[in-house]
């Protein structure tokens, strides 16, 4: 059976692109969601062989046409488009919003019964969601982590940083990290020099934490044939 992916996004959707080149087996990602209507990894999406579905949903517009609403309805609405994809495994790859409970506990299947319509059914599974994160373990949480580990290099305070893909909890980036790399800084080197040699470790690490979730989650099933006279 194809595990399934959903990919959340909000900008250029490099991250993205690395997935849909990865082609990992027996493996389909089948819905791109971005909160941000411009965000060039729609377009990457739907211009992939073959398409990927995608959704938009962004939070002030949503709660401009939702009086009443709050942050934590939107992180629901967010979990219920991606409920609807049916995924295995949730993949945060450069989306830059912190979802609250709305989200989570819907997703890994503890929100309250009274908190769960008939349409949210199949919260009750638990799907996992792991995130992408430009530093290292309990370094430079947060927005910006590039630019502040840079600066950080700046004033002798570090010697590298890195990047690392970890599950997602309600505090924001110190889920239990499953790839970890570490990215030196060079000396006289520039903030864009870093930010790229970065990226690309990025690139590798999203891949290989998307994989080893998947055989953990999902394994691919194997059909095992034994032909006469073979031992």
């Amino acid at each position: 059976m194809t595990r399934r992916i959903v990919v959340l996004i909000s900008g250029s959707g490099t991250n993205l692109q690395a997935l849909i080149d990865a082609r990992l087996p027996d493996t389909s990602i089948v819905l791109v969601l971005s909160n941000r209507k411009a965000a060039y990894g729609l377009i990457r999406a739907q211009q992939s062989n073959p398409p990927i579905p995608t959704a938009y949903l962004a939070l002030q517009p949503y709660l401009k046409t939702n009086p009443g609403k709050t942050r934590d309805d939107y992180d629901a609405e967010v979990a219920r488009i991606v409920l609807k994809a049916d995924p295995d495994l949730v993949v945060l790859a450069g989306w830059m919003h912190v979802f609250g409970d709305g989200f989570l506990d819907l997703l890994y299947g503890t929100a309250a019964t009274q908190d769960i319509s008939d349409s949210d059914s199949m919260s009750r599974k638990h799907i996992p969601v792991i995130n992408l994160h430009p530093a290292l373990p309990g370094a430079f949480d947060g927005t910006n982590a590039i630019d502040r580990a840079y600066e950080a290099f700046q004033k002798g305070e570090i010697k590298h940083s890195g990047a690392m893909m970890h599950k997602v909890v309600k505090a924001v980036d110190r889920g239990e990290p499953l790839v970890v790399k570490e990215v030196p800084i060079e000396p006289g080197e520039s903030l864009e020099s870093f930010a790229e040699r970065l990226h690309k470790v990025e690139h590798e690490i999203i891949v290989e934490a998307t994989k080893n979730m998947l055989d953990e989650v999902k394994p691919i099933q194997v059909s095992l044939f034994f032909s006469e006279g073979l031992v």
